[in-house]
């Protein structure tokens, strides 16, 4: 492995530790030449099928353009990063046990979808007004009317304002700076 640092070749593993799903292995690594410490990770390569997008283009499947689209839709939510490595995780292994060479974009992006519904409601909304590709607000309502409703004490807690009729002595109190 060769240094960041200083281009030697001349490295050596100082510790190795295996992640909690264990496909992926972190090593600390040392420059004998320089003394410089860094961080690899290491993880099986497996021949994934081409992606069929849209337009009949093929491309390689590429982990990080999922990975991508799920932090962007999850931004500022309640999601750990643990919990989108373990979504696209499962995407992929759900990809490999079809055993097809190609497979097409949409099949993937359902795949996606189905597990963001899972996981946030609200990244689930996000992420799919991108990849549906909304042409209007009743495209976008209509979706928002498929997920289901939780609970109405949830979405008290999260709109408690919003759902309280206009009434004068429903004010809240002006807070104090």
């Amino acid at each position: 492995m060769k240094c960041p640092f200083c281009a030697s070749l001349d490295t050596k593993v100082i510790d190795s530790r295996l992640n909690q799903t264990g496909d992926i292995t972190r090593r600390r690594r040392g420059c004998t030449h320089c003394g410089g410490r860094y961080t690899t990770y290491e993880r099986v390569e497996e021949v994934m099928p081409n992606v069929i997008k849209k337009d009949g283009r093929r491309e390689p499947f590429v982990r990080e353009k999922i990975l991508g689209g799920i932090q962007k839709a999850c931004q500022k939510r309640p999601v750990t990063t643990p919990e989108v490595e373990t979504i696209v995780a499962k995407i992929e292994r759900r990809i490999q046990a079809i055993g097809m060479k190609e497979i097409p974009s949409r099949a993937i992006g359902q795949m996606v979808m189905a597990e963001m519904h899972k996981l946030d409601k609200v990244a689930y909304v996000r992420f799919s007004s991108v990849y549906r590709e909304f042409k209007d607000l009743d495209e976008f309502v209509a979706e928002l009317q498929e997920v289901p409703k939780e609970e109405e004490d949830q979405t008290n807690l999260m709109f408690p304002f919003a759902l309280q009729p206009e009434d004068p002595s429903n004010e809240v109190p002006p807070s104090r700076t």
